[in-house]
């Protein structure tokens, strides 16, 4: 992908401005410019990849990794309790680049949970057909 169509591949190149807090050969972490709380930070690899789906296996531990240092960095820089950290894979990813989340958290905090709705399952039944399926699915893949 080029460059100039991406916001994270251009923060990457240093073509548009970003507040980095970590670099390296794979992996590049930055400040959220609309974060949940101060210090929310977006973490991205390098390469151009779309979704978690699409990241491959020699990038796993490099992204993880950084997300890992920074749950724990948050903790010491913000006084925070703990943290937050999350992905969306194409529905509500506003930026077409693989990115994590690692949002300091604080009991009382006021975020709630997940940021959306909960579903309950019909019963053991229905529970026991949705970990069906993705168990199938797993095998096939």
């Amino acid at each position: 992908m080029d460059a100039r169509s991406c916001l994270f591949c251009r923060i990457v190149a240093g073509l548009d401005p970003a507040h980095i807090v970590h670099a390296d050969d794979d992996v590049i972490a930055f400040l959220d410019t609309r974060p949940v709380f101060k210090g929310h930070t977006l973490v991205v690899p390098v390469r151009h990849v779309d979704t978690l789906v699409e990241l491959p296996a020699e990038l796993f531990v490099p992204l993880l990794g950084t997300v890992q240092r920074l749950a724990a960095a948050v903790r010491v820089a913000f006084g925070a309790q703990g943290s937050f950290v999350g992905s969306n894979n194409v529905v509500s990813q506003s930026v077409p680049h693989l990115h994590m989340h690692v949002v300091p958290r604080t009991k009382g905090d006021g975020l709630r949970g997940f940021f959306w709705p909960r579903q309950k399952y019909a019963g053991e039944h229905d529970m026991a057909e949705h970990a069906e399926r993705l168990r199938r699915a797993l095998a096939a893949a």
